[in-house]
């Protein structure tokens, strides 16, 4: 059977013998060839000179705790949000490390996450099922990603507590399993809840089947990564080896006395340069969120130059700045930097791949992907040049732990900064005000870190 092909549309014999000519009669690219082939090409087209430059020194610096390590699990946001609330408790009680438990905010991040899905099911039981929409909700009802806004919510609703309390479990540190396990139950409480209504079940019957659903959705959890509990002592030596012990502490009393962060002070700022968001405006995401009841993600859009502004300043008052951003782009983890220029592709591939960073969201080359903790810069001048950027992938990558990353780097993959409003000027505050614009669940700003 022979292929008839089209001139105008098809990889045509002339064409492949015309490439295939070039190349052979290009000994500097064949020569790049071999090396990639035997090494790969990010040994090849990484810049040393980059490396060189992007030293781990920065002249401010803000005292945190020792590197944590989410190993083989999507939980950033959340061990970013632990890091930072983990600081004013060793400044309260005097400590050199601290860590505060992932796997109890963990629990509750996946009981919550289990009924905002089913909620979301019951919310759009008139969708198609293959809609566009239902789709969405039944391809990742419950990845262990999240946003800053979601992490408040579990933090307000069930506190938080020493790691040593409810201690990492197999299933924490290696979701993959139990997310497997727990999302086919999921979609198949979705598909149970669909079939009653469409046989006519009323909705309040429904909410009675979802409560059972979510009873056998709780012993399942509780298997995966222990009981949560519900009161504990807090015993600890300080720096000046001072033995300290207080009583039968619920979750949120320890937030509250050791913690006392407000955290309704804080915003999420980001930087979204696409045509559909204006700056100075504040956005939401349809169905991103994990407590029915809780705050609704918050975005407010602002400059480029806005949002290096805002982290520069929180920093440099020493507190340090949970962020989001696309931590894959020109990134090498052994060395732990982040720097635009790293890799040199065309040099290499001999094809410029150039987008600015709008395009790279409008045509699903980026998003943000990752979230970590700020905890010094470098400034010349006036000007940050380096940013200090704590990890959760323990102690092995970049600096034990610590990254790097260059200004340039910030300005064309960094998303999302959460800062105290105090620190954004008047007009800006006067903006989060403004009824937010509701973006769809499958806009590049719904990503979850």
């Amino acid at each position: 059977m022979s292929i008839e092909l089209d001139q105008r549309v098809a990889i045509t014999p002339k064409m492949l013998e015309t490439y295939a000519d070039q190349f052979r009669k290009n000994s500097h690219q064949r020569t790049l060839m071999n090396a990639v082939k035997k090494n790969g090409l990010a040994s090849v087209a990484l810049n040393q000179d980059m490396v060189v430059e992007m030293q781990h020194t920065f002249s401010h610096l803000v005292k945190g705790g020792p590197i944590t390590n989410q190993r083989q699990s999507g939980r950033c946001w959340m061990f970013a949000g632990l890091n930072t609330l983990r600081v004013p408790v060793m400044q309260r009680c005097n400590l050199k490390e601290f860590e505060l438990s992932e796997a109890y905010q963990m629990f509750w991040d996946k009981l919550e996450k289990a009924n905002y899905f089913l909620e979301n099911i019951l919310e759009t039981l008139d969708e198609p099922r293959d809609g566009r929409i239902v789709a969405w909700l039944l391809q990742a009802p419950l990845n262990d990603g999240g946003q800053w806004d979601m992490f408040v919510n579990l933090v307000e609703k069930y506190g938080v507590v020493p790691k040593w309390v409810m201690p990492e479990t197999f299933h924490a540190s290696q979701s993959r399993g139990m997310n497997s396990v727990l999302t086919a139950k999921l979609r198949q409480d979705a598909a149970h809840l669909r079939r009653m209504h469409e046989g006519g079940m009323a909705l309040d019957d429904l909410r009675t089947e979802k409560e059972r659903m979510l009873g056998e959705f709780y012993v399942a959890l509780v298997t995966f990564l222990g009981e949560p509990p519900t009161r504990f002592d807090f015993e600890y030596q300080d720096k000046d080896e001072q033995f300290h012990r207080e009583r039968a502490l619920t979750p949120q009393e320890f937030f509250r006395r050791y913690v006392d962060m407000d955290l309704h002070q804080y915003v999420s700022v980001i930087n979204a340069p696409t045509a559909d968001k204006p700056y100075n405006r504040t956005f939401t995401v349809k169905f991103l969120g994990n407590v029915k009841g809780g705050q609704n993600v918050l975005y407010l859009n602002v400059e480029p130059e806005v949002l290096k502004k805002v982290a520069l300043a929180q920093l440099m008052d020493n507190e340090v700045v949970w962020f989001g951003c696309d931590v894959g782009k020109m990134s090498e983890r052994e060395a732990g930097i982040m720097a635009t220029g790293l890799y040199e592709y065309e040099a290499v591939l001999g094809m410029p791949i150039e987008m600015t960073k709008a395009e790279r969201l409008d045509y699903g080359e980026s998003l943000m992907t990752h979230a970590m903790v700020f905890t010094g810069v470098n400034v010349v001048d006036g000007h940050p040049n380096r940013w200090r950027v704590e990890n959760s992938w323990g102690t092995d990558p970049g600096n034990k732990g610590f990254f790097v990353m260059s200004d340039d780097w910030f300005d064309q993959y960094m998303y999302q900064v959460v800062v105290q409003r105090k620190y954004l000027p008047a007009e800006l505050q006067a903006a989060l005000e403004i009824p937010p614009i509701e973006l769809p669940p499958w806009d590049p700003m719904g990503s979850l870190a």
